[in-house]
């Protein structure tokens, strides 16, 4: 089954690790850090940030809640030139983070592989991970006319409904941390598809390693 997820505030959880701080990479000084500190409340209380069922209605709504955010649509020959400086952009940024950066027509996928993301059978972002999240969110809001479909997947290790849960919950961490780091909420669809779409064989451990991974797709908007 593919359940969308939509990404809510555990604020009670939050308030009791407020002390939590780090260091802004762009400007050097000391502050709080909302999303970790969120993150460490949900480990701490056995879950992490909440999701509820996403209520988002379709492609159109999205694109029309960023046309409404004063987010204009690309047209034409602005498209191809606009994702490809994206993608330049992207590859330069995240070489040698363990992120593949591959394009599929105009479209830009970011396989994030749960090795390099999560501890095993963790939905907690590994701290070592932050701060190529910190350059990913730094690149989409200088392109904001994308939209950001954030995809969770699992191996078939366990049992299905599992796998899903766990594939909900870490494409909602990457997301959550996403829009701490300023990425327009509106512009994200969250959602966990368990073993259902394997990109490898699952009878290896080397095929499993591959279809546990989170994957986020930039699609331009258009008109």
């Amino acid at each position: 089954m593919i359940r969308p997820v939509h990404i809510a505030l555990a604020g009670a959880a939050a308030m009791a690790v407020a002390a939590c701080t780090t260091t802004d990479p762009y400007t050097g000084q000391v502050v709080r850090d909302n999303t970790r500190t969120g993150v460490l409340a949900g480990a701490a209380g056995g879950a992490l940030l909440g999701y509820l069922t996403n209520t988002n209605k379709g492609e159109q709504g999205r694109k029309n809640a960023l046309i409404g955010a004063g987010v204009g649509a690309l047209a034409g020959g602005a498209v191809g030139n606009y994702m490809d400086r994206q993608q330049a952009q992207l590859r330069a940024q995240l070489a040698g983070s363990g992120v593949d950066v591959q394009r599929q027509g105009d479209n830009i996928i970011l396989n994030m592989p749960s090795d390099v993301t999560f501890a095993v059978d963790q939905a907690d972002i590994q701290s070592r991970f932050y701060p190529v999240l910190d350059e990913l969110a730094q690149t989409l809001n200088q392109y904001p006319q994308t939209t950001i479909d954030v995809i969770g997947h699992a191996d078939s290790t366990g049992a299905d409904a599992y796998n899903q849960a766990l594939s909900e919950r870490r494409a909602s961490s990457v997301a959550s941390y996403l829009v701490s780091r300023g990425v327009l909420r509106d512009r994200l669809y969250v959602a966990g598809r368990g073993e259902s779409q394997p990109i490898a064989s699952n009878d290896t451990e080397a095929g499993r390693a591959q279809n546990r991974r989170v994957e986020v797709i930039l699609r331009p908007l258009t008109g």
